[in-house]
């Protein structure tokens, strides 16, 4: 079956599509500020960095995504938010950036050179907000950014200057009168259905704007309280409450002051459930929904069917936020609010108890997603942990803070091993697995889970010293200590990593004997059925294709029955390869076709190189030489990010030399390393778009390529809410 033929993405043929990075949609209206907005734009135009700077409150986040939103055409490679505030750890700066930026890098580069690079060529413009309680590593990192990526521009939001050479600060008042005036107006009317200001009461209203000094934070909670109160009663406790403060001289209030004193106040008005609540809720990192927080922060004087009122009273108040995902409602506190809630919880000496409920439900959490990564659910277990990311990382820190609850910092990192390896996130996975291994404890399962997660973890970073190191302890170990389990696992990765160095023999023997131990615990799940599809490969490099397709068609109905897809993935890239070595290139094709679209789902970018290189070979075979080169281009943009071009194995490499070889003999060096340089500007959503024939998916965000190279669109899992189910508390 010979594809048409399609044109080289080169610059001048190119359709740019508009970048949308990673931006959060305004969920109300953006009120006031356009001078402001058209003064920043200009410093931007200037200077490469630019800090939004301003007292808590003053809406420095909203302003700033607000000016990126509408500059966002300006960067061909996009605008990108990074949000810091929950990022406590200085050492995870760079993974957090990695992150928002969508990148996605196996090797066992650090991250800060994977940013470099990534930066290097593009045109794109960095949001980085609430980073003062990280400012000097943030300083240092965004120094060496702009020095190497000339086309970066940054634009910062905090409570001070990043104090970088070249930065102009831009600092942001509070409103002036006539906007804080609207923006009061309209989240009143939010909260009050037909409030309307009359000429009788808009006195009041600017009065009380005038008294809260025009700090949005402060307007909007204010707003919140007439859902019980009218404009003169909170005028009029607002007023009594500044006088109390200072002395009856409420146009001395410096604004730190003023901010602090209206949530205060508005702490002061909550009943006593609702303090509490708000107390509690100060141990969440990010984002967390309804079902943690009922389990999390109920009980002691707020009885678990009381937490939805109480968290609905809170939300109409203004002091939590709500937030739709494609996990479904989700909520969050604004930074000044939870240091405000926080302060109170160690007051009321509960904090450490909610610390460990906090850490026990995401145990719970990342145990159940495990279970489900193995289902049909593997989709929405995946776009769960990604969600709740800051929150587990809270978990993991909170584990390490004590010698007696080390293991489950440990059971946590090892836990979590399907996101490290099956989403792309090997380069936290690895600080993490380093991190928790580091200290001694007694408890040998879960240090011996995290042994050889970071073993498979080092075998996929091209790290075989490391690799060979964490299993051989793991296997040691397990040994003495009689876990079948850890045994298993250890010998399993060890076969994989002779799989991807060449020793095809001494990878079956291991692989094989990794199966019969997990038969004789009864283990299957989706590490079982890559063994089983490991195993396949090894057969099939030593030349047994009819074996090897009987081992993957074996594990592709096991896939089916239990609706798991990552393992399916790699069964297909198996099967494609023995039909393509058995000379049906139509069969390799829908095998590896579907292969790429289900890896891609879950960020999986050795999986996506691994098929790109077969799809090039089947291309060239069936007449298409140009766009087998060009498809050749897109993988060797891909591999700096997995590792070793197909892990420096000859095995695995032979179809990329057939297929270059094939290429240029059909079209000369000449016009084979043009189409191959073009491929190399294809990002990863345009290469796998352009190899399926489509785009991937229209409503996400795409990646372009240097040079303003085809895009094609960045497909997510579709994610549904999921039960959210903690376990037991632990600690």
């Amino acid at each position: 079956m010979r594809r048409p033929q399609r044109p080289s993405p080169t610059p001048d043929d190119a359709e740019p599509v508009p970048v949308r990075g990673n931006l959060p949609a305004e969920l109300d209206t953006f009120v006031g500020r356009d001078d402001e907005l058209a003064e920043l734009d200009a410093l931007l135009r200037e200077s490469r960095l630019v800090t939004v700077a301003g007292v808590a409150g003053v809406g420095k986040t909203r302003f700033a995504s607000r000016a990126a939103a509408l500059m966002e055409k300006r960067y061909c490679d996009g605008v990108w938010i990074a949000e810091l505030s929950a990022v406590r750890d200085p050492e995870l700066l760079e993974h957090a950036l990695v992150a928002a930026l969508g990148l996605t890098d196996h090797t066992h580069r650090p991250p800060r050179t994977v940013l470099v690079e990534h930066c290097a060529d593009r045109s794109l413009l960095l949001v980085l907000d609430g980073f003062e309680h990280l400012r000097d590593v943030c300083a240092e990192l965004v120094r060496e950014l702009l020095r190497r990526a000339p086309r970066l521009r940054v634009l910062a939001a905090g409570r001070c200057p990043l104090r970088v050479d070249g930065e102009l600060t831009f600092p942001l008042a509070p409103m002036a009168d006539d906007d804080a005036l609207e923006l009061f107006t309209r989240r009143a009317a939010a909260v009050r259905q037909g409030f309307r200001l009359t000429d009788a009461d808009r006195e009041t209203a600017r009065e009380l704007c005038r008294r809260l000094d025009c700090i949005p934070l402060a307007l909007e909670l204010a707003a919140g309280r007439l859902r019980a109160l009218t404009m003169e009663q909170v005028l009029h406790r607002l007023d009594d409450r500044f006088r109390l403060l200072t002395g009856g001289s409420p146009n001395a209030l410096p604004r730190h002051q003023t901010l602090r004193t209206a949530i205060g106040w508005s702490h002061e008005l909550c009943a006593p459930e609702q303090r509490l609540l708000w107390a509690r809720l100060s141990v969440f990192a990010g984002q967390f929904d309804l079902e943690a927080v009922e389990y999390i922060c109920s009980g002691g004087g707020l009885p678990a069917d009381s937490v939805l009122d109480v968290l609905d009273e809170l939300l109409a108040q203004s002091v939590v936020l709500r937030e739709d995902s494609a996990l479904g409602g989700r909520y969050r506190l604004l930074d000044t609010v939870r240091e405000y809630g926080a302060e109170w919880l160690r007051a009321t000496g509960d904090a450490e108890r909610l610390r460990r409920r906090h850490r026990d439900w995401y145990l719970g959490l990342a145990t159940w997603c495990e279970l489900d990564w193995f289902s049909p659910r593997q989709a929405d277990a995946a776009a769960r942990i990604d969600s709740e990311l800051p929150n587990l990382r809270q978990a993991m820190e909170c584990s390490l803070e004590s010698p007696d609850e080390i293991h489950l910092a440990q059971y946590l990192a090892g836990t979590l091993w399907f996101y490290w390896t099956g989403c792309g996130h090997l380069s936290e996975g690895r600080h993490w697995l380093d991190h928790v291994l580091a200290e001694e404890s007694p408890h040998d399962h879960a240090r011996l889970k995290a042994l050889w997660v970071l073993g498979y973890v080092a075998v996929l970073q091209g790290d075989p010293v490391g690799a060979v190191s964490a299993l051989q302890e793991c296997r040691e170990e397990g040994e003495r200590s009689q876990d079948a389990s850890a045994v298993a696992y250890a010998v399993h990765r060890t076969g994989c990593l002779s799989l991807v160095t060449d020793d095809a023999a001494r990878a079956e023997e291991l692989l094989r004997e990794a199966l019969t131990r997990y038969r004789e615990i009864g283990e299957l799940n989706s590490n079982v059925l890559m063994a089983q599809v490991e195993l396949g490969m090894a057969v099939a490099f030593l030349g047994d294709l009819d074996g090897a397709e009987a081992i993957c068609d074996e594990v592709r109905e096991i896939c089916e029955d239990h609706g798991e897809r990552w393992a399916m993935a790699y069964a297909l890239y198996v099967l494609g390869f023995v039909a393509l070595q058995g000379g049906l290139s139509g069969r390799a094709r829908r095998m590896l076709e579907e292969a790429l679209a289900i890896g891609h789902t879950f960020d999986d970018l050795l999986g996506t190189a691994l098929c790109l290189e077969l799809l090039a070979l089947i291309t060239v075979v069936e007449g298409d030489a140009t766009e087998a080169a060009v498809l050749q281009g897109a993988a060797d943009r891909i591999w700096p990010s997995v590792g070793l071009p197909l892990f420096g194995s000859a095995h695995y490499g032979r179809p990329r030399l057939q297929c270059e070889e094939r290429a240029r003999t059909a079209l000369g060096d000449a016009r084979y390393d043009a189409a191959r340089g073009a491929g190399r500007l294809l990002g990863t959503q345009a290469a796998v778009a352009r190899a399926l024939g489509s785009a991937v998916d229209a409503g996400a965000a795409p990646e372009a390529a240097p040079g303003g190279g085809r895009a094609g669109e960045k497909r997510r899992p579709a994610a549904s809410r999921t039960t959210g189910r903690g376990g037991p508390e632990l600690g």
